[in-house]
């Protein structure tokens, strides 16, 4: 799966890796839901390093597919809760 970070770039994650992002990707919802603003930007931070840990980076001038897309580092809670469906940033 291809997942990219705005303003950043994009990285190939495995599949297998879903789960753990999903995870936080729930914890991130429920922060945004109850107005939690530290607890939103450290699982936000998580989130997007796991991307960067788990994933390998794509080349710069790489134009693949996102199957994520997920908000920058700096994102504010009010710019994250435009981007979500019900499911959160990560369907499913």
């Amino acid at each position: 799966m291809i997942v990219r970070i705005m303003g950043e770039g994009q990285w190939k994650l495995a599949d297998s890796h879903f789960a753990e992002l999903n995870k936080l990707d729930d914890e991130l919802l429920d922060e945004m839901e109850s107005g939690d603003g530290v607890g939103f930007r450290r699982t936000l931070s998580a989130l997007l390093d796991a991307v960067r840990t788990l994933g390998a980076p794509l080349p710069d001038d790489a134009l693949e597919p996102s199957a994520l897309i997920l908000p920058s580092p700096d994102a504010t809670l009010e710019e994250v809760r435009e981007m979500l469906s019900d499911d959160g940033l990560i369907p499913g």
